[in-house]
């Protein structure tokens, strides 16, 4: 059992993340605490000139309103953390932050990048300070 239980949930794959919150439920002490973390992808400079310019905050809200449906839906009690940021290092750093005992964190079938660079769910298990779960 788990006292900090950190899930982080990329917004493609939110399908998933009910699945994740159970399993995080399933682990967590009594007393423990479960962190929902989504990282969005920072937009470069020369790109956001181009875009509108409240678009950073409608992507944060619309990502706090589909975490907040499915911690609803699943009745699980837990926080929701939303940061803009390089996906495995950001969730490395909130691990850090809020003392998680154990990640768990979603994979996918890996393509061709990931061969070449290593999937975010690669990097987490290789550099966590912690225990790591990966749900296929």
């Amino acid at each position: 059992m788990y006292e900090t239980i950190l899930v982080p949930i990329e917004m493609g794959q939110i399908d998933r993340a009910g699945a994740m919150l159970s399993a995080a439920r399933y682990l967590l002490t009594t007393a423990g605490r479960i962190t929902c973390l989504t990282v969005l992808p920072e937009i470069p400079g020369y790109v956001a000139a181009d875009l509108p310019r409240n678009l950073d905050e409608n992507l944060v809200e619309e990502a706090n309103a589909a975490l907040s449906k499915i911690i609803n839906a699943t009745g699980v009690v837990a926080a929701i953390d939303i940061q803009i940021g390089h996906a495995a290092q950001t969730i490395l750093a909130v691990a850090e932050q809020t003392g998680a005992e154990l990640i768990i964190i979603g994979s996918h079938r890996p393509g061709l990048e990931d061969y070449l660079l290593g999937s975010t769910a690669g990097r987490v298990v290789r550099h966590a300070a912690c225990h790591v779960l990966v749900q296929r």
